[in-house]
Parts: C-alpha cells; structure tokens; sequence
C-alpha cells in the first residue's frame, strides 16, 4: 500500500487536505435548511368545489362522482377520498412517494378540465386544486382582529391582499381563510308583498342580474382625439341596487325596498372565527409538500411588515400560532447531545489510551467526520433534521473506531521496536482491509433499505446516508491523516501506556482495566473449556430475541411532543349555527382557564354547521408545562361535561398519514361499501364496539346521517294541471333558502356576490315554505303547498366516499397505558366478533394503515439486512463460514435492545427500528476485529509450515483485541447516552434509538466476547471435517495449556 506512505511523507499536504474537508463541511453546516425530520410526505392533491346551498346528497352525486371519476384514471395514485357537505366537495388524491408533485398536480388539472361539462352550471367557479395534505397541521396561522371595521371588511382585505400574496410565498401551498366571509350585496324578500304584487323570486333574481353590467362598450374618436365609453352600469352596493324597479306598470314603480330588505352584508352570515378570545378573521397557512417549514415560516415573517402596511391600519395583523419553535428546539436540543457525545468519546480515547498525543490522533477524526458528512448533505440537498442529527450523533461513537484501531496497531508494531513511520506504514497495512471489512459492512446493512417504498423506506434513507456518508469519511481519515499524525507525534513517549516502556519492558495498563482483562484472561479459559455452554447461552439468546420481538409492545413513530394541539369539536346534527357558536365558545372558556395553554384559535360555520376546528398552542417547555399527552388527558373531563358537544385533542405530529381529516387522530379505521343504508345500519355498531374497548379512546366517526330534514314531496299531477314543473319548483326553494348567489360585482381587486334569499323570520323553521310562491299557466300565482306536501326526515350533513365509493371512517387514539399494536389487534378482534356483511370492507388507514403495512415488513427487512451483510463478509472473507461466526453476535444486540426497551417502558417503534439496524452494523465489528486477527496469526502460521490450531488462534485473538474492543463498544455507547437520557423538546424522538443502541451494545458486549469464540471453534471443526485440516501444529502456548 505505497499510498499509506505518501500521505505519511507529505504531512504538510495532508495536514491541508484534512483542514480543506473540515472548512468545507463547517461552511456548509451554516447553509444547510432546518426541519425536523427527513421529507417524507406523500405528494397529495386537494380539489375543492362549491355549489352554495347545494344539500350534501347533491354535492356527491353531481359533483363528486364526475370528479372522482375522471381522477381516478390518473397513474400513481395510492388514496382517493372525498366528503361532500353543505354546498361543498372536497377531493383529496394520495400518490407515490416517487410521484412528481407538479407533474401529479398537472395530471389532476387535465381530469378536472375533462369533467367539466358532466358538473352542474350553477357552480360559481371551476373547482380548484392545491398541492397541500388538507389533513396536515398548519404551519401558521395568522389573525385580523379590529374594534371598528366588520368582519366581511377584514374579510376582503385577508382575501383580496393578504392571501394572494401569502401563496406566493415559497413553500406555502394552501392558504384557508376561517372565520367570516367576502362582503356582498344581500336581498331579503318578503314573501308576502311579493306574491301580493304577482311576481315571484324568480322575477326578482332576474331583475337583479339585468340591474348590474360591466360589459365592453369601445371608443369613439374625432381624428384627433380619443373618447372611452363609460357607463354607470355597474351597482356596487345596497345603496345602488335598492332603487331598482322591478316593474313599471300604469305609472305605477315598484321598486326592490317595496318587497325586500337591501343591505351591504356578506356571502355567508352563519361563519365565526375567533382568537383569545377575540372575533377575527383567520389565515391558515399549510406548507407545500416538499417544503421546508423554517424557511416558509422564516420568508412569511420577512413578509409581515409589508402585509401589515397593506392593509388599513385599523386592522391587526398578528402571528397567532407558528409551528417553528419547537422545530428550532429540537434540533438544538440533538445539537446539544451531538456535542456531548463527541466529548464523551473524546475522553473515552483518552482514558483507554492515556497519553494527550495518542488521543488526539484519533480524536481527529471525529470532528473531520462529520465536518465532511455536512458537506456531502448540503450537496444531496440534505436538512439538518432530528433523523440526520441522530445520525450523526450516533456516528461519534463509531467514526472514532477505526482510528482506533489503526492506531492502537501502529502503537503494537512500536512495542516490537519499528520506527515511527515504520510502525505507521507496517499497522496501517496490516489493519487496512480490517477496517475496510468493518466500515463496507456497517454500510451494507442499509443496502436494503434504499430501495424500500413507502414512508417507513423514506424516513431510514437520508438517516442510512448521512451514516454511510460519515463512516466512509471516516474510513479514508483514519487511512491517511491518522496513520500521518501517528508517524509524526507518537514518538519513543507517544504511544499507548500499555506499548513500550523505557528499556523496552511494558508498562502497566490502568488499574480497572487491567483487572477487567486479567478476569476475562481467566474466563475466557472458563468458556473455551465448556463451548457446550456457549453454544446454550448463544441458542437462548436468539430464542429469546423471537419471543421478546413478539411479545413487545410496538408502535408505527413516538408520538412527539410539538407543543400544539389541534382540536375538533362536534355538536349535534340539528344543531343550529348560532348554538354551535356557544358552544364553542364554552370549549373555549374551558381551554383558556387550563396554565399550560397559550393561545387557542377557532373558527365554525360554512358548510360545517355542527362542526368546529381548534388550533391550540402550548407554553413551551423550558417553562414547566407537563407533556401534551397529559395535559389532553387533564381536559377530557370537564370537556366532556359540556352538553351536546364532544371535543377531541390531539398533538400536532411532524407525520401525518393519509389525507382524511379526522377528528381525534390520524388512527383510522375506515368502511367502504355499495350501499349508503348498509354502511348506516353497520357504523354505529363498529362505533359502540370500539367504544367498549379499553385500548382505546376518543373514539368518533365521520357519519353524520340524522341531521332533521324537511321533505317535500312533489305531487307530480298537481303541478301538471296547475302548469309548474319539478325545476320551478327547485328554483324556488333555492332562491328562498339557498343563499343563492345571482349577480357578480365587480371591483378591481376582487369579485362580490349579490345574495338573494327571503327575510329572516322565514327562515326561522319549516313554516317559511309555507311562503313559497310559483308561476303556473297563464302567469298564475301558485302557492308551493297547493303542488307538494311536506313531512320531517333525516338526511346526512356529509357523504364520505373511498375510492369512488361510499365510505365512513372511525378514528380513535390509543388510550393511556397502552401502545398501537395492542390497540389495532384489540380493534380488530371486537370487529372480527360482529360478524359484518360481506358486502362490507374495513381496513385501517392514517398511521394504523402504514404501522399495518411497517409490521408486515420489519421482518422481511431485518432479514434483508442479515443476508445483505453475509453476502458482503462472504465476498471479502472469500469464506462461507466466517460470516456466520461474525452474524453470530447479533442475536444478543437484539435481545439487548429490546430489554432495554422493555425496561424504560417504550415500544417497539419505526425508530426503535433504526437502533437496530444500527447494532446489526455496530456489534458485529468486535467479532470482525477478533476474527481477522485469529485468520491473519493462522495465515501468518501456515506460510510458516506450521499449523496454529483455532483455539489457540482465537484465544490469542480475543486477548489481544479485547481493549480495543471495550475501546470501541464504550465510545460507541457513550455517543448514544445523550439520546438515551436526553429531555427536552424531541427527546421522545431521541430516546427510542439511544436505549435501543445502548441496551444492545451493552448485553452484545458481554455475551459475544465469549460466545464468538465458541462459535468460530465450532464452525472450525465443521471445516475440518468437510476439508481437512491445515499443515503441521505449532505449540500450543502457555496460557491455553494451563488453567490458570
């Protein structure tokens, strides 16, 4: 290897190499984005249309069905859902995490503009699309509040300026406005003095529509000048539509004010929205799909001034709820664990190897490390988020091994009298394809994982990179630079305590660890003369790792602490808006009074009547406040007093699965059918099962089927003879009780609706249909009564489709004392006992669904990994059996993780998952280190013509390897304490991979330095007996022969 020389002899060059990867790691550092975790959403469409007043039955049959249609043919999709209320369809399309976003949103585009002439054309606008998960959290939230302007005013400036410039923003892909409407121009009618004057409302929204133009009308020019046509043609308030004649008849006017009310109002009276305790108008803010949230939230508040001065001063602008901060302080806080572990491992060099200039050498290589991971992330477009940082903070423990390694071998060959560069060329040499073998064979285990789909395969990817990328760094540091800095300052005094002493004889290792080593000298001797024990305690530990795997409690992904709650308060079906407002205002009272909340934002109404949304954000946690979890736990109770309101909580989580919008949480368990009646006999059966359950709590489903109805029904002869026909009949109704909106006004900056409907005390029951009037034959004045009766119903506030066909789903959370395996096998016994139609089909979606399909998989996957890195031991050992000796340490890794898990009281989880992996790839580096120098003492033997026998072989290995070893498994371990024991915001992100790396490392450790020997021997004979032994035997040495 004369590149080990160059770079020993061209200090000056390497010394600058080295200094060049650091500057430009650390540079890079400063440019890389923040966010807390890996990109790993799906890239969801959301389409939304409208038809106001439209019954939610319509809204699914007409809009929704030749909607879904025409989406569903679209390439790529993985979900398709849609709920159909009050006089809007929602269309939410889930595709592949390698789907494009844009080409995906392209797609949809097409399908929409292909379903255009099957819709209604009364719709008043094209249905839009967004590139944002309407199931995701906001990232922000904004509030206009003012004490003199109305809120259809704040209204038109949040919709006209604000939010237009606000989706502009880079990374903001929705921008919702709650809490109000635009203005309008609204027409109340008296139902009485129109039929007294013989017209009807139909007249009167025609009048409206003739009252108010804005067409071209050119230009005229007499050779010189230049004259624009203009005209008053455009009323553009109550002031100007109130005069309007709707009939001139014998010198007799009658005007609008003769039979209706005129008033500048808004589209929607029934919407409320509410900050602190204040009336505002909302602005919700969600991300795009591949957004980073800092860098939106950062370029939002750059905005602020410029958005503040944009609109009229009297109104306040204010940031009310922003997801960032405990985004920044979580990542602060692994920051913080990342220099912990790098001092923790740093004095663990120092006090295995004592001396200031032996652990330098390799405390070099730590910082140059991760430097050079920095910069190979900021090229692949990496963040600086919990996975990478855990990844990173994770990896001190074992970048350091290799120069370790390297330099505990130079310091060997300086005991036996080498030269310092001799010794750095002759041990870097002689260790070189060890730490080649122990660095490709960490990387291995992630082979598998860069090719598995879904969001499982997603979240391990940046993290297996980001570790690859820092082992491999490492791996060429401790080949160039530590052999360099050991040639030049580890002199005659340089090199380990326990390496030559003056006058050639050994100095004494530390105390501990020379007893440490002394007992295990002895049992190891103990073990090697009873392998039949070994060999049990090594079947014991992989049967116990199977039944410990099984009967753990798992989870899909630590349910995180973000400091915000999201809250969903449903009240009854017949509730009406202005009682929902109450009630909303009493959860409100209730939050408010609770000292761990800050701010609490809410908005109602619109075509959610008996639903309201809360968005609810915490004090931080440096301040004392309990974990979210508890503080939901604290409120169910006097929330759970109000009458006729149920309000669920939920954390806000960095992943969200799916695209429905549930109520208590992203746990689902939806029910799709052919037949809505099927599907209302069934819910309320699984609801009432679920409920019964202890696993689980809160629970809710989105089958809302008894909202009161009044019917009409239509006498078909009746209206033949009188001359009105069923769309008289439906246009009548609409323009009386729709809202409908029949004219548009225009305005430079935005559009507003002209509102026709009938005066409010006919709107107060079913008694306004009574009022009704239609033209029959001959311009006959027809009341609805004498062409339709009319009787009490039931119908549904909302229609829930999957996959173009009905669907009602049951979310629930997982009760306290429980994780989500033991409740998703709970649910779906209770399930399995009620024995539903076969016409019936349930599954779990949301995060049941994907830890569902994660379950299925971890198997399959660790398997892959085992088998990845056998074939890669099998390539490099040129040898089908010590890879099996080196596999054999995994077992008791496992076990240990999971003891530790067990004993801390955490699931089995997603991350849980990744501290395994990374064992698989840590462990089995103690038995590479012993079995590399058991092969080479054998190898160097046979050239010898003599024959080392395997015991002696790899007792010799054992003893000689055991420091750097502890040396290794304590670094490795030390770098994984700060998440293990970490608190603060993320640390129940943190502490799952930590406890799993340190419970396996430490029982691995115990177990392997004696079951590895054992297993090698055993394999050994296995060889012997198939091919024979080596040549002739060399002695056996002292220690082998003798108890001792």
């Amino acid at each position: 290897m004369s590149w080990v020389r160059t770079f020993i002899d061209r200090p000056v060059g390497t010394t600058l190499m080295t200094l060049g990867i650091a500057l430009f790691g650390f540079i890079a550092y400063r440019f890389l984005p923040v966010a807390p975790l890996p990109q790993v959403e799906f890239p969801t469409i959301s389409v939304s249309a409208s038809l106001p007043g439209a019954a939610p039955e319509t809204m699914a049959a007409t809009v929704a069905t030749p909607l879904e249609r025409a989406i569903g043919s679209i390439a790529g999709g993985t979900e398709m859902t849609a709920r159909s209320s009050l006089g809007s369809t929602r269309i939410t399309v889930q595709f592949d995490l390698g789907r494009d976003i844009d080409a995906a949103a392209r797609d949809v585009q097409a399908a929409l503009n292909a379903a255009q002439s099957q819709l209604p054309t009364g719709m008043p606008d094209n249905p839009t699309l967004r590139k944002a998960n309407p199931a995701d959290a906001p990232i922000m939230i904004l509030s206009l509040t003012s004490d003199s302007l109305s809120r259809g005013q704040m209204y038109d400036a949040a919709s006209t300026v604000l939010a237009q410039r606000l989706a502009q923003v880079e990374g903001i892909g929705q921008v919702t406005i709650g809490g109000g409407a635009l203005p309008a121009v609204r027409v109340r009618v008296d139902p009485g003095r129109l039929a007294a004057t013989g017209l009807v409302l139909d007249d009167v929204r025609v009048a409206l529509v003739e009252a108010s133009a804005n067409r071209p009308k050119g230009s005229v020019d007499d050779g010189r000048r230049t004259w624009q046509v203009g005209a008053n043609d455009q009323a553009r308030s109550a002031a100007d539509f109130a005069p309007l004649i709707l009939r001139y008849e014998d010198g007799n006017v009658l005007r609008l004010t003769d039979v209706a009310s005129v008033s500048d109002s808004v589209q929607d009276v029934r919407t409320y929205g509410v900050s602190n305790d204040r009336p505002a108008i909302l602005l919700i803010l969600y991300k795009t799909q591949d957004a980073n949230i800092i860098a939106a939230v950062d370029r939002v508040r750059e905005l602020m001034p410029v958005l503040r001065a944009s609109i009229p001063p009297q109104v306040d602008l204010e940031i009310v709820t922003d997801r960032t901060p405990t985004i920044r302080a979580s990542v602060r806080e692994v920051e913080h664990a990342l220099m912990i572990a790098i001092g923790l491992v740093i004095a663990v060099v120092w006090v295995f190897l004592r001396r200031v200039r032996a652990a330098l050498v390799p405390s070099v290589s730590v910082p140059v490390s991760l430097a050079g991971t920095f910069g190979v992330m900021y090229l692949l477009g990496y963040s600086v988020d919990n996975l990478s940082l855990m990844a990173l903070t994770i990896a001190t423990g074992f970048v350091v091994d290799d120069a370790v390694v390297v330099v505990e071998n130079i310091s060997r060959h300086r005991e036996r009298g080498l030269g310092a560069k001799a010794a750095a060329v002759a041990g870097t040499r002689e260790i070189a394809f060890t730490v080649f073998t122990i660095s490709i064979s960490l990387i291995a285990v992630f082979i598998p994982v860069l090719f598995m789909g879904g969001i499982v395969g997603r979240l391990f990817r940046e993290f297996a990179v980001v570790l690859s990328v820092a082992i491999l760094v490492s791996m060429f540091i401790s080949l160039t630079t530590t052999p360099m800095m050991a040639a030049h300052l580890l002199g005659d005094r340089g090199g380990v305590r326990e390496g030559a002493g003056r006058g050639g004889g050994r100095s004494q290792p530390p105390r501990l660890l020379g007893l440490v080593m002394r007992g295990y000298r002895r049992s190891l001797r103990w073990m090697l003369r009873r392998q039949a024990l070994g060999w049990l305690l090594f079947i014991a530990s992989i049967v116990a790792t199977v039944a410990m795997y099984q009967a753990i409690p798992k989870g899909f992904f630590p349910r995180q602490d973000t400091g915000r709650l999201m809250g969903f308060v449903r009240g009854e079906q017949s509730v009406s808006f202005e009682q929902m407002q109450a009630s909303l205002d009493r959860v409100i009272s209730i939050l408010r009074k609770d000292p761990a909340i800050d701010t609490v934002t809410a908005f109602t109404g619109g075509g959610s009547r008996n639903r309201a949304f809360m968005f609810i954000s915490l004090k931080p946690l440096e301040q004392g406040r309990e974990p979210a979890e508890r503080i939901i736990n604290r409120l169910r109770a006097p929330l759970a007093e109000l009458a006729g309101v149920r309000t669920f909580l939920t954390p806000v989580q960095d992943i969200r699965v799916g695209g429905r919008e549930s109520s208590s949480s992203d746990l689902q368990y939806a029910l799709v059918g052919d037949d809505l009646e099927t599907l209302r006999r069934w819910e309320p059966r699984v609801v009432e099962a679920l409920k019964k359950l202890p696993q689980v709590t809160d629970v809710d489903s989105d089958l809302d089927d008894r909202s009161p109805q009044v019917e009409l029904l239509i006498d078909r002869d009746a209206a033949a003879r009188l001359g009105v026909d069923v769309r008289d009949i439906d246009t009548g109704l609409y323009n009386a009780f729709g809202q409908r909106p029949v004219g548009v006004i225009y305005n430079p900056l935005n559009q507003y609706r002209v509102v026709l409907e009938l005066d409010e005390p006919w709107l107060d029951g079913p008694h306004g249909l009574q009022q009704v009037w239609l033209r029959g034959r001959e311009g006959a004045m027809v009341p609805l009564a004498s062409v339709a009766g009319q009787r009490d119903g039931v119908s549904a506030l909302s229609i829930g489709h999957q996959a173009g066909a009905v669907a009602v789903t049951t979310s629930f959370t997982v009760a306290e004392g429980y994780e989500l395996s033991e409740a998703t096998a709970a649910v779906r016994a209770a399930l399995a006992d009620l024995g539903m139609p076969s016409s019936l089909r349930g599954s779990f979606e949301g995060s049941a669904g994907a830890f569902g399909r994660s379950m299925a998989s971890q198997p399959l996957l660790i398997l892959a990994a085992i088998l990845t890195i056998y074939l890669v031991l099998g390539i490099l050992y040129e040898s089908f059996l010590h890879p099996l000796t080196i596999l054999s340490t995994l077992p008791s890794a496992g076990l240990g993780a999971l003891i530790a898990l067990q004993a801390t009281g955490l699931p089995f989880t997603v991350i849980a998952l990744i501290g395994v992996f990374l064992l698989i790839g840590i462990v089995k580096k103690n038995a590479i280190l012993v079995i590399d120098f058991a092969l080479a003492a054998q190898r160097a033997a046979d050239r010898a013509g003599m024959r080392l026998s395997p015991g002696t072989a790899i007792y010799r290995a054992c003893l000689r390897r055991v420091r750097p070893i502890l040396m290794t498994t304590a670094a490795a371990a030390l770098g994984a304490v700060p998440l293990a024991l970490g608190t603060g915001d993320g640390a129940e992100l943190r502490q799952p991979l930590g406890v799993a790396v340190v419970g396996g490392l430490m029982l691995s450790q115990l177990l392997t330095l004696y079951s590895t020997p054992v297993v090698f021997l055993g394999l050994e004979r296995l060889r012997t007996r198939l091919l024979g032994p080596r040549g002739r035997a060399a002695p056996e040495p002292q220690a082998m022969a003798s108890p001792g």
